[in-house]
């Protein structure tokens, strides 16, 4: 006899750049297990791929074209998270520093939003048991998410934390003006700096990753928590 299947789980986790997002929501996925996805992978392979094919975000038209033709797959498993384009997988090739540069610039189209987050609604139907992260994720892309979280920090550690990740990769002043200046973008196209009506505001600056994880997964409902019978 099958398993009864469970009741479908959306998390929805926000925040700025260095708040966290990514981390804690892996962590909690793995946990109780549920699908990942991090949705600000899609706008960073929506301006890898503009980029390598010529195509500029002072074109907006040829953005938004490129965003709905997009040739995209998101393996968005309880085991792994990858990207492909035209079926190559560049998920490494996405946090390099000359893309997080310049996806600002193509993800503050707003068409171009609309068609991804189209993609996205689709990713999160079709998992049943998700944590998505990324912005918009709690007031556009899943606002009836079971649970919506906004992640905040202090710049500092926000931009200590992100140095980390990067190991070098950038130098100090490079990751603050990417993270300040994100942050200065990002707001005219997305709500991250407060929480909306039914979100839960989280402020790491002081919490070690574990902790944080800890309080998402705490305000889950305790017969969602449990990851899939072996």
């Amino acid at each position: 006899m099958n398993a009864a299947r469970r009741p479908g789980l959306v998390i929805a986790v926000d925040g700025p750049s260095g708040a966290g997002k990514s981390s804690t929501s892996r962590e909690v996925a793995a946990r109780i297990g549920c699908a990942y996805l991090d949705s600000g992978s899609m706008y960073r392979a929506l301006a890898l791929w503009c980029a390598d094919h010529g195509i500029a975000a002072t074109d907006p038209d040829a953005v938004v074209a490129a965003a709905r033709q997009l040739p995209m797959e998101i393996s968005a498993s309880a085991t792994g998270f990858a990207v492909l384009l035209d079926g190559m997988n560049v998920t490494d090739r996405l946090h390099r520093p000359e893309v997080s540069g310049m996806v600002s610039g193509y993800a503050g189209i707003r068409e171009a939003r609309n068609a991804l987050n189209a993609r996205m609604r689709a990713i999160i139907a079709d998992a049943g048991r998700i944590v998505v992260e990324g912005r918009d994720i709690t007031t556009v892309v899943a606002p009836d998410a079971d649970l919506r979280v906004l992640l905040q920090a202090d710049p500092a550690r926000r931009i200590a934390r992100r140095q980390a990740e990067l190991a070098g990769a950038a130098d100090a002043r490079t990751v603050t003006e990417q993270v300040i200046g994100r942050d200065a973008v990002d707001s005219a196209s997305s709500q991250f700096e407060r929480p909306a009506d039914g979100v839960v505001l989280i402020d790491s600056t002081e919490l070690t990753l574990q902790e944080v994880v800890e309080k998402v997964i705490g305000l889950v409902p305790a017969q969602l928590r449990t990851p899939d019978p072996a």
